[in-house]
Parts: C-alpha cells; sequence; structure tokens
C-alpha cells in the first residue's frame, strides 16, 4: 500500500525546504511503516500565502452554487475512497478498521452537510427605529488554520475543514505529527474534486513549531484547535496578541449518571464503549460514572460482564473493538495513573495490566469507588479506565458532577423526563445525551464548557465561527 509522503501545498504534494522525516509507527506492531517529510518554516509561509492567494483571487468569490458543487463532489469522493483512507487511518493511530471506515463515513456526512448550508446560510433583514433598510451579511474571514488531533484524525479535519470552505474561506489544515496519511490524502482528493489549488494546504510536522507560526502569522484570521487544554491555552494567549478569533475543542471528564428507575440492562451494556472505545483517547469518554446507591451493585455486575466480552486485538481484525493505544508514551501515561491508583489501594475489580506481547495494548480497567479527590477520578486519563462511584442524593451528585475544570459531554440514564430535564440543566456540559452514548450529530453543535474549550465544531454554529458579522444600514 502506497502513503503520501509530503507535505500538500498549493494544490499539489511539494518537497518540503528540508525534507526532515517523521517516522510512523503502527501501535500494534510497534513497527515503522512509513515516513512524511515535516515542514519547516518556509513551508509553512508558503502555504499560507498560497491560501490567502487564493482566497482573494478565486474562493472568496465563487457563486455559492459551485461552492456547494464542489463540496459535494468531495463528499463523493471520500465515499469512492473509504477502503484507502480507513486503512491510513487503522495502521496510523491502531484504530479498528470497522471503526475507521465509519469515521471516513462520517466525514462524508459532514461535506454533504455543509454542501447544502452553503444555499441556506446568511444574513438578516431588521427593522431599526430611524427607518431605512438595514441588514447583515455573513463575510468569510480569509485564511483559517485548523488544528487537528490524533485520535480521531480524519473526521475532525472533515468538521474544521468543510464548514471553513463552505463559509468561504481557505484553510490550512495541520495534522497531528503521528497521525497526518488521512489529511495528506484529503489534500489531493479535495483537488480531484474540484477544489482550486490552495483553498486547502496540508502540513505535516511537529504540532509546537508549525502551530505557533500559524497562530502568530497575520494572514491567519481564525484558529480552530482540537486537544488537550493545556496546548489549547497556549493558542489562546498566543492569538491574544493579534486578537485573532479563535474555537477550541480540549478535555473532558464526562459523567455517565444513571438513576435506579433507568432500564439498568441497557446502561450497564452500552456504557463500556462510552468510555473504552477508541481505547479510551476520546475527549467525550464517559470516564466518571455515578450511580444511584440501589442499583450499585447490580449495575457494576452487568457493566463487567460486558466489558469482559470486549474483544481486544488486531486493529485489522473486522471483529475487533479495541485496539492499542496510540504510542508508548501514551501507555506509559495510563500505566502512571494506575501506580497512582494502586498506591492508593483502590480496588481494580477489572483490567489494569498490558495487553498481549507486541504492541501498545492496555486492558478496559474498572475502578470502583475512588476518592474524589483521586487523580483517576478528577484527571483526563485518555486511556482505558472507567471508575464508578454510587450516589445517594441528586443535588449531592450533581455538586460532585460539576466539580470539575472540564464540562465536554455526559449521559443521564432515567426513564423520569422530569428528571432527565432537570439534571440536564443543571450539569455543566457543552453535549449531554439522554439514555444514549451519542455525542456527536452532523446538524447539531459540539463542544464544550468551562476549560473544555469555546466555539464549536458542527451544526450551523460551526459556519458562524468561520464569519465575520457585518451590518450595513441605509436610509431612507
Amino acid at each position: 500500500m502506497s502513503y503520501p509522503s509530503e507535505p500538500f501545498i498549493n494544490g499539489r504534494y511539494t518537497s518540503s525546504a528540508t525534507g526532515q522525516p517523521t517516522n510512523l509507527i503502527n501501535p500494534a506492531t510497534e513497527e515503522v511503516f512509513a515516513s512524511v517529510s515535516s515542514v519547516q518554516a518556509k513551508d509553512v509561509d508558503e502555504a499560507i500565502e498560497g491560501a490567502d492567494r487564493a482566497f482573494r483571487q478565486s474562493w472568496r468569490d465563487i457563486p455559492p452554487g459551485r461552492r456547494a458543487e464542489i463540496l459535494f463532489n468531495i463528499a463523493k469522493i471520500l465515499r469512492a475512497n473509504v477502503e484507502s483512507i480507513a486503512q491510513l487511518e487503522s495502521r496510523c493511530v491502531g484504530k479498528p478498521i470497522a471503526d475507521a471506515r465509519d469515521e471516513v463515513a462520517l466525514g462524508a456526512r459532514v461535506f454533504e452537510f455543509y454542501a447544502g448550508a452553503v444555499s441556506k446560510f446568511g444574513g438578516q433583514t431588521l427593522p431599526v427605529s430611524r427607518g431605512g433598510f438595514d441588514f447583515t451579511l455573513r463575510q468569510p474571514m480569509g485564511v483559517v488554520a485548523a488544528i487537528v488531533p490524533w485520535n480521531f484524525p480524519f473526521p475532525i479535519a472533515c468538521w474544521k475543514v468543510a464548514p471553513a470552505l463552505a463559509a468561504g474561506n481557505t484553510v490550512v489544515l495541520k495534522p497531528a505529527s503521528i497521525s497526518p496519511l488521512s489529511a495528506l490524502l484529503l489534500g489531493q482528493l479535495s483537488v480531484e474534486a474540484g477544489l482550486p489549488a490552495g483553498v486547502l494546504q496540508v502540513l505535516p510536522g511537529s504540532g509546537r513549531e508549525i502551530g505557533n507560526q500559524l497562530v502568530l502569522h497575520p494572514m491567519v484570521r481564525k484558529i480552530s484547535f482540537t486537544g488537550s487544554t493545556e496546548v489549547g491555552r497556549g493558542i489562546m494567549e498566543l492569538a491574544a496578541r493579534g486578537l485573532k478569533r479563535v474555537s477550541l475543542e480540549l478535555g473532558g471528564k464526562s459523567p455517565n449518571i444513571v438513576f435506579a428507575d433507568a432500564d439498568i440492562e441497557q446502561a450497564a451494556t452500552n456504557s463500556p464503549m462510552s468510555v473504552f472505545g477508541n481505547t479510551g483517547q476520546d475527549c467525550c469518554a464517559r470516564s466518571r460514572v455515578l450511580v444511584e446507591r440501589k442499583v450499585m451493585d447490580c449495575f457494576v455486575e452487568k457493566f463487567i460482564a460486558a466489558t469482559k466480552k470486549l474483544i481486544i486485538g488486531d486493529p485489522a481484525s473486522e471483529a475487533t473493538q479495541i485496539g492499542p493505544l496510540v504510542s508508548a508514551g501514551q501507555r506509559a501515561v495510563v500505566e502512571d495513573f494506575m501506580a497512582s491508583a494502586r498506591s492508593q489501594k483502590r480496588s481494580i475489580v477489572s483490567g489494569g495490566q498490558r495487553w498481549g506481547s507486541k504492541g501498545y495494548f492496555f486492558e478496559p480497567t474498572i475502578i470502583l469507588e475512588p476518592e474524589i479527590t483521586d487523580r483517576v477520578w478528577r484527571e483526563e486519563i485518555f486511556g482505558p479506565v472507567v471508575c464508578i462511584r454510587a450516589f445517594d442524593d441528586e443535588s449531592e451528585m450533581i455538586e460532585e458532577v460539576n466539580d470539575s475544570p472540564y464540562g465536554l459531554s455526559g449521559s443521564i440514564w432515567t426513564h423520569d423526563i422530569r428528571r432527565a430535564l432537570r439534571v440536564a440543566r443543571r450539569v455543566e456540559s457543552g453535549v449531554l445525551s439522554i439514555n444514549s452514548h451519542s455525542s456527536v450529530h452532523v446538524e447539531a453543535p459540539f463542544g464544550g464548557f468551562k476549560q473544555s474549550g469555546l466555539g464549536r465544531d458542527l451544526g450551523m454554529a460551526a459556519m458562524e465561527g468561520y464569519t465575520e458579522l457585518k451590518n450595513i444600514y441605509i436610509a431612507d
């Protein structure tokens, strides 16, 4: 299988200024399977200048109908290349192949949604007190820098690229250094679908070096970032120097709240994949489970049984549900959390160890009744570890849920609709699901409260975030 190995600049794969390679390691085998040239400062400048030129000379003035047609074409070509893109994702980050295919299909749906949104997105006419005619315009910003993570490389790239293009911007896309392949292929396929050269640039390489240059460059008007809260904070500080527009989707420590009147069988059998899916490397992972005490034993028994049925193994296998962690470094992070839990003599009732003799695998791990001050309860682990605590009082439970710097996602399980709405209003989170673990809907806004970020991906809110709002008044 061939792999893209060069930056995608101004409509073609281009040898970088120095051609320094980054070796890509298959986390399931621990073997190098590809290398990609990392861009240098000169390449970044060239890409930004090319994106600015493409914006001013073509893309912002292309009729909306043609813009929509191109986005639909991108979706079509993505669907025709699902298998090749999915294979890249699986080998780069250890994602089970069935999940990788689903994520490529999600990316295609994102492009289809924003292609359809082009003709339905605009300003307003406003009655004003002094008479005359007042109206607003939603205008593109210009060059947008999109910085995406390694845990869901392809769909999150699409979440950012598609609405930015639909709104009339050009995009410089920075994939994570360890997972650049699907983004590089997206650049090529987009041009094949009719996207003008320079409208989408893709820059592999060091996140810190390239990211800082993108944030500080005067031609970049907005930065859209998904990643850790620590890095997001640094981006926001740098962006403040130029008063850049910023949207940030950051960390999470999401709750999974189970009331006694819920369907315990459904809640317990569905909950494991809400935290162990993608090997726990998910900012939406429901890693804090709070169960009403009277059903705690029943829930835990069923949760453990469902967890033990999960299939761990080769990401290339159609049956695999849990693949490896992305790197030896990420596995070391998880093991450090487990060492902390063991030193505090916490009850680890399942998992807690490496799995297999090769690859960065780690067993799905269940910890019962940690203290609310424990690291495993408070900090984002980004691995297959869940903590379960019992609660007695609804109000105290909500205080415990909200006693977190994060507020991204979460689930509530109950058959009492009044309770569901009451609790949902009080939980400090940007995305909640009732009797479900579904966090992502292409049509709906996605993002967090507090240190889980600001701004929104997906839905029409994302397009708003890639535009400037202009008001125009015409006197009688």
